[in-house]
C-alpha cells in the first residue's frame, strides 16, 4: 500500500539503520513492485546554459559565480531534435531538456521550447523539461505540447535550504510541484547530498517529498559534483553509503517511484553502482555531459548493463493502457 502519511520518526528509523539492513528491506520492497532487472536510460541536455541570476551554491550556471561555464542562447531546434536522435538510438527512453532560468517567461523562447517537447514527443520519447519555476498557465502549455514529465528538484530539507539558496523560497519549488501535478504532468523531484547538511536534513528531504499529496513519479538522487568557482567548490565527496542510505530509503518509502541514480555517478565505480540497484534504483542518466558536469557515456552504460544484466525500460510503460501521449 501506497503512503503518504509518514512520520519523521518513521523515516528516521529507516534511515539510520544497519546499512545491510536497509538494503535488504528496499531491495524487498523493489523486488514486490519494480521490474528489478529494468533500468530507464534518460539523457540531459542543456539547451540554454549559463547566466542563470539565482544563488544556488553548488550551481557552475550562476551568472555571478566564476566557473569556465560559457554562457549560449537557447539552443536552434535542429540541434536539440539531433541530439534526441542520438539518445534514441543509443538506448535512452527518456529526453530532458533543461534551461538555466529562474522561471519560465511567456515570450518566444518559451514558445520554442513547447515546440521542441512536440517533436521530440512525436519520436516515442518520454520528453522531460527543467526550466525553473513555472505557473498553472505555463504547465498546462507544456502538457497540451506533449511533455511528459517535469524536474524541479527540492535540493535540501526546508531548514537547510536558505543556507544554500537564497534567492526563492522553499514555497516556490513546492508551489512548482503543485502546478505540474495539476497539470497531470508526471513529477520529478529530488535532491542533492552532499552540500554541507545533516543526516537529519537528508532526513526531512525525503519525508517532504514521501508525504507530497501524491509521490514523485520520479525522485532522482544527487551527489554534489563540486565545481571550482562555486561555494561548495571544496566540498568532501559523497561515499557510496550516503547514497545507499538514501536510495534505500526512498524506496522503501515511495515503493512505485522511479529513483534516479543521478549526478556523482562519474566518479563510481560498477561496483558502486550495481549496490545502488540493489538498493532501489532503477533510472539512470546517460551521456557524455549532465548539464554541465561529466557523466558516463553510452558505450560505459551499455557495457555495465551488460556486466550486471539488466536492460532498458521502455517509454511510457507507466501510462494506461489506450491512453494517447498527448495529454
Amino acid at each position: 500500500m501506497l503512503r503518504t502519511d509518514w512520520t519523521l520518526d518513521e523515516v528516521k528509523a529507516l534511515y539510520h539503520q544497519p546499512v545491510l539492513e536497509l538494503v535488504t528491506q528496499a531491495a524487498a520492497v523493489h523486488q514486490a513492485n519494480q521490474s528489478t532487472g529494468e533500468v530507464q536510460v534518460c539523457t540531459l541536455l542543456s539547451v540554454k546554459t549559463g547566466g542563470c541570476p539565482e544563488d544556488c551554491s553548488y550551481c557552475p550556471q550562476a551568472a555571478r559565480y566564476h566557473t569556465g561555464v560559457e554562457v549560449h542562447a537557447l539552443l536552434k531546434d535542429e540541434v536539440v531534435l539531433e541530439a534526441a536522435r542520438r539518445a534514441k538510438d543509443s538506448g535512452s527512453t527518456r529526453f530532458c531538456m533543461g534551461a538555466a532560468w529562474r522561471e519560465v517567461r511567456d515570450n518566444r523562447d518559451f514558445d520554442r521550447v513547447l515546440g521542441m517537447v512536440t517533436q521530440v514527443n512525436d519520436m516515442g520519447l518520454e520528453v522531460c523539461c527543467t526550466l525553473g519555476m513555472i505557473n498553472e498557465y505555463q504547465a498546462e502549455r507544456l502538457k497540451q505540447a506533449g511533455l511528459y514529465a517535469y524536474n524541479h528538484n527540492l535540493d535540501t530539507s526546508a531548514e537547510h535550504y536558505s543556507e544554500i539558496i537564497t534567492t526563492r523560497t522553499y514555497d516556490d519549488r513546492l508551489n512548482t510541484l503543485e502546478n505540474v501535478r495539476q497539470a497531470g504532468i508526471s513529477v520529478c523531484s529530488g535532491g542533492i547530498i552532499g552540500l554541507g547538511e545533516t543526516d537529519e536534513d537528508r532526513i526531512a528531504m525525503l519525508h517532504t517529498l514521501a508525504t507530497l499529496p501524491a509521490h514523485p513519479e520520479s525522485v532522482p538522487v544527487n551527489a554534489l559534483v563540486p565545481v571550482a568557482g562555486t561555494p561548495l567548490a571544496e566540498q568532501p565527496r559523497v561515499s557510496v553509503w550516503e547514497m545507499l542510505r538514501m536510495i534505500a530509503t526512498a524506496r522503501i518509502l515511495m515503493p512505485r517511484t522511479m529513483v534516479r541514480l543521478s549526478a556523482g555517478r562519474q566518479e563510481m565505480p560498477v561496483s558502486e553502482q550495481a549496490l545502488c540497484f540493489l538498493a532501489g534504483a532503477n533510472s539512470i542518466f546517460s551521456g557524455e555531459k549532465l548539464l554541465t558536469t561529466p557523466n558516463p557515456d553510452f558505450d560505459a552504460d551499455k557495457q555495465m548493463f551488460a556486466t550486471l544484466g539488466l536492460k532498458p525500460r521502455k517509454s511510457f510503460k507507466d501510462m494506461p493502457q489506450g491512453a494517447t501521449v498527448l495529454g
